[in-house]
């Protein structure tokens, strides 16, 4: 049966979305976006007011999508897990996704290069560890490759020993090394890596220790 819109009215909670109203009754809700399609007078069948709706559900789910985006940059595997978790359906995640990386708010490449970068100012760890972090998000070998290959990991456990170490002053040699080798080995770092790095952490901190005495 064809119905008519008869009214189209801003939501009074909802400032992004209208209210349709057909043949003088209120029929479904729409986002702004997809209302602003719409005229009073309007002649709609079923078909039209089930592809509107659906429509309006994708660009739901898009909207949702686009503030999970804006905590942090995801993974395509992050937003495909998320909408999962919505129960979007298939299609419409499809349509979403190509949305998303249309406009490059879903870049897998650019997205592996922040994880690093952000993984190396704040939290060092190994290039190995990296890759198999990226790995879990669903990024490709050669995005991860490219994202990992400046990665300087002495650099990064060199920080990681002399930043913890004051934790552990109080220690002898033996149980300071062995939990610093351990945290170092924890975030990935091979032994020939990690060594040095804690010797290094060592002998600073008594250097410190001895200039202040």
């Amino acid at each position: 049966m064809i119905r008519t819109i008869t009214a189209i009215r801003a939501q009074q909670r909802r400032h992004d979305r209208a209210s349709v109203y057909l043949d003088g009754e209120y029929a479904f809700g729409l986002q702004l976006v997809l209302a602003a399609s719409l005229h009073v007078g309007d002649a709609l069948t079923p078909v039209e007011i089930a592809e509107l709706k659906r429509q309006d559900e994708a660009e739901r789910a898009y909207e949702a999508t686009l503030r999970f985006l804006s905590y942090r940059p995801r993974s395509r595997r992050e937003v495909e897990q998320y909408l999962a978790k919505r129960q979007t359906p298939e299609e419409q995640v499809a349509e979403i996704i190509g949305r998303l990386e249309r406009s490059r708010l879903v870049d897998d490449e650019s997205f592996a290069q922040f994880w690093v970068e952000n993984r190396v100012a704040f939290r060092p760890r190994s290039r190995w560890m990296l890759s198999h972090e990226l790995r879990a998000k669903g990024v490709e070998r050669a995005a991860i490759e490219a994202a990992t290959a400046d990665v300087d990991e002495e650099a990064g456990a060199r920080r990681v020993a002399l930043e913890r170490s004051r934790r552990y002053a109080q220690l002898d040699q033996e149980t300071f090394t062995r939990r610093l080798l351990g945290l170092l080995m924890r975030r990935g770092y091979r032994y020939d890596v990690a060594a040095p790095a804690v010797q290094e952490a060592w002998l600073q901190l008594h250097d410190e220790a001895d200039r202040e005495g």
